[in-house]
């Protein structure tokens, strides 16, 4: 019989399950078909955590790639930056050295200064000299200074004459001091007492410039007004007249050129 009983729950499905029901198993199966199914979830659960955490790592990975990038970036700032400085120290050496040479420089321009004023007293006393031994006329001792200035501005074989002719349009044209060779033309007179007569002698000059430029087809390199005497009021008016028409003004007996 035991053998027959076994049989049919092995055969007999129902019978089976109907033996589990007076037993009370078939709560123990849905209670294990509960356990498994919630296995199931856990694992499942635990298969997405895992995932999860993959991708995690793989963020971290970018991260601390992100990271080793960023240190790789600030230490080639850091390398310019400390280039930069170097460049800075440099700038302010060659600054340094272009202050100490410019320093040099106008020491250098003081003392060729310094020699110039020595040049020109001692050139003054030369032509003084000259002047009061020979008897010269201004006009001659104007043309013997243009002959030393026009040697210092590079002219080593220059001709001055004094009282030079020009005939122009059937008339003379009489120039008190002339140079062809640089061409520079010069009016001298010994006294210009007011603005009127200065107004006179520079525009007398002027014309004068206009016609030598048509005779020899170039403009003066100089014009020189040299004025014996004048008074104080009239000589700085002179130089703001000279210097908007560009001519070089000379005053007194003592030749002192006015720049």
């Amino acid at each position: 019989m035991k053998e027959e009983f076994l049989e049919l729950l092995e055969r007999d499905k129902e019978f089976r399950y109907a033996v589990i029901g007076y037993l009370g198993l078939d709560r123990i199966e849905r209670t294990q078909t509960a356990i498994l199914e919630e296995i199931k979830r856990i694992w499942e659960e635990i298969k997405a955590l895992r995932e999860g955490q993959n991708k995690l790592w793989e963020e971290a990975n970018k991260i601390w790639k992100e990271v080793k990038a960023l240190r790789e970036s600030q230490e080639k700032l850091w390398e310019e930056v400390k280039a930069l400085r170097e460049s800075q120290h440099k700038l302010w050496e060659e600054v340094k050295a272009l202050r100490e040479g410019q320093e040099k420089l106008w020491e250098e321009v003081k003392a060729l200064r310094e020699n110039q004023g020595r040049l020109w007293r001692y050139v003054k006393s030369g032509f003084e000299g000259i002047r009061e031994a020979l008897g010269i006329s201004f006009e001659e001792y104007i043309a013997s200074f243009l002959r030393f200035m026009l040697y210092e501005l590079g002219y080593t074989d220059v001709k001055v004459e004094v009282r030079k002719y020009i005939v122009y349009e059937g008339k003379v044209i009489e120039i008190n001091v002339f140079s062809e060779d640089p061409l520079v033309i010069g009016e001298v007179t010994l006294t210009i007492r007011n603005t009127d007569e200065a107004d006179r002698e520079v525009r007398k000059l002027v014309e004068r410039a206009e016609i030598v430029s048509k005779v020899y087809g170039e403009k003066p390199y100089m014009k020189v007004l040299a004025v014996g005497n004048a008074p104080k009021e009239v000589i700085e008016y002179l130089k703001k007249l000279t210097t908007r028409y560009d001519v070089k003004l000379i005053m007194g007996r003592e030749i002192k050129e006015v720049f």
